[in-house]
């Protein structure tokens, strides 16, 4: 069998540079070891797919060479998306400002790609195995379970180490190192915290609970709800600073973003005296958390009105709820993650055609590169952009 390209990969990346590579003209095959198209599509965003973001800059992405991703998303841009989906009649909905939701169902942006693939002439073959990919001349050679496939271009898209339930591996960082190239070290991104010992417990008590924070860590700073979890911490700001944690160190949780704290318990105390903090606390917080917090740090003022809490008293409470450190035991790991932080090294991949610079016929798009987005519709785009620039320039 011969192709001018061959895709490893039936996922967002690998669809949309397939489509895009036969509009061009090209004789293309998509080939993946799964046995459905897209299952990180399907289960994305709670099966409704976040699939992007219209606030996409390259600021939003994390990478050893942060400069790589501009051109990409220079050239195919959400609005670019956005023009796909309204041709196909999707229907979305806009969450969060900028985040793009399908309104029904993510199977709706799977329907997208695989009706851009059908029209464009791409051949999708699932459950297919590779046994070996070598360079053939002036193309590639691949040994599959279908046989022996020569083609003039490899594009790998085979996505990273995320939820390998879905199927996936390290396929694609095996393939990059035997031509060469250097893999940075990965680690699970968006992924939720485990807690050990009496935090673990605590959480345990309050899980499905949910409320607006700010955490750090590391220098970086995310403003979105938590949720409190039977293993720990989840929700939008713990996934967004999973990704710049470091095991063994803290995260610092601002339980109340909106307010110094301190300052509004004193301004509570001249205002309403006779005020418990225990009532100040459930103004603010849901009824479980606000108990919790009473539970978790023992007030042998509680019973007492404001009036008797001195200025030291209510500026230690301000810096609980302000500055709340936990050090987490870990992340639940690649079994919940939705990313992959690191992968193949961009500094030998050209960031116009993404081929690698010394084997133009081999090219890598999309997550299994070192180029992670944050949470909201980031790595959608990504995927889009890398796959749009390889397709048109196989």
């Amino acid at each position: 069998m011969v192709y001018d390209v061959v895709v490893i990969g039936a996922g967002a990346a690998g669809l949309m540079c397939a489509a895009q590579a036969g509009y061009a003209g090209r004789r293309v095959l998509v080939i993946d070891h799964a046995n459905k198209a897209g299952k990180k599509i399907l289960m994305s965003g709670g099966g409704r797919c976040n699939f992007t973001n219209l606030g996409t800059t390259p600021q939003h992405f994390y990478s050893a060479n942060p400069y790589f991703c501009i051109s990409a998303l220079k050239r195919y841009r959400p609005e670019h998306f956005v023009e796909l989906v309204d041709r196909h009649g999707v229907e979305y909905v806009e969450k969060t400002p900028g985040q793009l939701f399908c309104a029904t169902s993510a199977k709706e942006i799977l329907r997208v790609l695989q009706t851009e693939c059908e029209w464009a002439g791409v051949e999708i073959r699932l459950q297919t195995q590779i046994t070996k990919v070598e360079r053939q001349g002036e193309g590639m050679r691949l040994s599959t379970s279908l046989g022996k496939i020569d083609a003039g271009v490899v594009v790998v898209a085979s996505g990273g180490l995320s939820i390998p339930t879905m199927g996936a591996t390290g396929f694609g960082f095996e393939l990059a190192r035997q031509f060469g190239l250097e893999v940075l070290p990965t680690r699970p991104g968006l992924v939720p915290f485990t807690l050990s010992d009496a935090w673990k417990a605590r959480c345990v008590e309050l899980s499905g609970v949910s409320l607006p924070v700010s955490v750090s860590s590391a220098g970086q700073r995310f403003a979105e709800p938590m949720l409190f979890t039977h293993r720990g911490l989840s929700g939008p700001s713990m996934l967004q600073i999973s990704s710049v944690w470091q095991p063994g160190s803290a995260i610092e949780i601002d339980l109340l973003p909106s307010e110094d704290a301190g300052d509004s318990l004193r301004k509570a105390r001249d205002a309403t005296p006779k005020r418990q903090l225990s009532t100040w606390l459930g103004e603010r917080f849901p009824k479980r958390f606000a108990q919790a917090l009473l539970e978790w740090y023992p007030d042998p003022m509680l019973a007492k009105p404001l009036a008797q809490y001195s200025n030291a008293a209510l500026e230690q409470w301000g810096e609980r709820l302000n500055q709340w450190a936990l050090k987490p035991a870990g992340t639940e790991g690649w079994r919940t993650a939705e990313v992959t932080m690191g992968g193949v090294d961009t500094q030998a991949i050209s960031s116009k055609t993404f081929e690698v610079k010394d084997l133009p016929q081999l090219r890598f798009i999309g997550e299994v590169l070192d180029v992670t987005g944050e949470l909201g519709g980031y790595n959608f785009q990504w995927a889009w952009a890398s796959g749009v620039a390889c397709g048109q320039a196989c």
